[in-house]
């Protein structure tokens, strides 16, 4: 079973197809209970709640995510998850939008890469 808990700092970041700007990802603060994340960037502040489910039958595994704070509250997105050691990638596209099938990103989808820091 997949341990996700504990704070993680976020090392890239992928957009569309592209790579994020290192200011996008810099000073994100990634923290995951048991069935919740949370993403802070610790200069503006809080940037996105949500309550996770994994499905670990397959591999990756997938997670759906439901935003539980505003303005995106209710919210549900799609993704793959998958931890190596203290590295955790996660995929994802927007609401509405299909689950990702791999690790690369196409319209609609985020990808980020995080390593943990509560060792």
């Amino acid at each position: 079973m997949m341990n996700l808990t504990g704070g993680y700092t976020l090392v890239s970041g992928e957009r569309d197809g592209k790579p994020l700007p290192h200011t996008h990802v810099a000073d994100t603060v990634v923290r995951f209970t048991a069935d919740a994340v949370k993403v802070t960037h610790t200069s503006r502040g809080d940037a996105y709640a949500a309550s996770y489910v994994l499905d670990e039958s397959c591999t990756p595994a997938k997670v759906t995510m439901t935003a539980t704070a505003a303005p995106d509250s209710g919210d549900v997105a799609l993704g793959l998850i998958d931890k190596q050691g203290d590295t955790v990638r996660l995929i994802y596209a927007l609401p509405g939008k299909p689950c990702p099938t791999e690790f690369k990103t196409k319209a609609g989808e985020l990808l980020f890469v995080m390593t943990n820091f509560n060792k």
